[in-house]
């Protein structure tokens, strides 16, 4: 099961206690899944559609518990596609008919208004619906629940919604920036308006502001993984590069040590470094701060490193 199915069945486990939240999480799910139909009279017909069992469920109980009808759970069958293409994919629709209180939940929602005494389908969001921030924070998880999907943190940072109206994406944008320390951007894709955020710290919060802790724990347990493994890669190359140096730079040492030694002869060295030079033949592979340890007596790193230069340059002339 995909991250993005993971949260969705943890919010789908989240029971509203205030009516207002109800309210404003039935809307921004019915915003974004749901179809209205003409039957005909002027009255209308909802069909909400969603490919997860879970959320369907939740939203049929939770749209009993509001508005007191009893709606139909119909379970359809198709393919899927992309890398499940072959298999069996099933689709879930939650029906209202005018019997059951469509056109009243449609204007409770916000989403059937009136203006010069006609009525028209809002595109946008209802800002009575929104008013306070436990109202927010359950319309986007219901807006998340039908139109929200993630990457899997294991792979990226990567949350959106997919929305057919600019209008809907410019005002659930505005809703989202509402909240401290939270941003999100806008971008059209094949058609659809994307709200959509990328940094990981965005993700983690806003999951945690629609009700998803669960998620939110394993999201940040991924993420400390991540962290350290890419540390211990740095460290890993870091220690692999002083290493190189290390040796480029004995190596270097010895190679001048030697044309004195064929040359004038080590003998003709200061004691100093004579001392020096016959360390470092008889310990190529140390660092130059072991190396100063075995001097007598010893010496610091920048004292060794001094009588090894002072080699080197005594050997260029030669």
């Amino acid at each position: 099961m995909s991250f993005a199915s993971e949260t969705k069945n943890e919010l789908a486990r989240i029971e509203p206690e205030k009516k207002c939240c109800m309210l404003a999480e039935i809307s921004g799910f019915l915003r974004v899944a749901g179809s209205v139909g003409l039957m005909g009279f002027g009255k209308f017909k909802i069909i909400i559609t969603t490919d997860n069992p879970a959320v369907a469920r939740h939203y049929k109980k939770l749209i009993q518990d509001y508005f007191g009808i009893e709606t139909k759970l119909e379970i359809g069958e198709g393919k899927a596609i992309g890398k499940n293409r072959g298999s069996k994919k099933f689709s879930y629709s939650i029906t209202i008919d005018a019997d059951n209180l469509s056109e009243q939940i449609l204007r409770e929602t916000g989403i059937l208004l009136i203006r010069e005494g006609n009525n028209y389908i809002s595109d946008g969001i209802y800002s009575d619906i929104v008013r306070t921030k436990c109202c927010k924070k359950a319309y986007l998880r219901g807006v998340f629940m039908g139109a929200g999907t993630m990457s899997d943190p294991e792979k990226g940072y990567d949350l959106e919604f997919v929305l057919d109206s600019a209008t809907m994406a410019a005002d659930l944008k505005k809703i989202i920036n509402s909240f401290v320390d939270l941003s999100c951007k806008v971008a059209q894709r094949r058609g659809k308006h994307v709200v959509y955020m990328k940094k990981a710290d965005y993700i983690s919060d806003m999951l945690a502001i629609m009700g998803a802790s669960s998620q939110v724990f394993s999201m940040e347990e991924t993420r400390i993984k991540k962290e350290m493994i890419s540390s211990a890669k740095r460290m890993s190359n870091c220690d692999s590069a002083n290493m190189d140096r290390s040796i480029e730079a004995s190596m270097k040492h010895i190679e001048a040590i030697k044309k004195i030694e064929r040359t004038a002869g080590l003998s003709g060295l200061p004691d100093a470094l004579r001392e020096a030079a016959e360390l470092r033949l008889e310990h190529p592979d140390i660092s130059i701060a072991a190396l100063g340890e075995l001097c007598n007596p010893p010496l610091k790193k920048s004292g060794i490193n001094k009588r090894l230069i002072k080699i080197e340059e005594i050997a260029s002339k030669l």
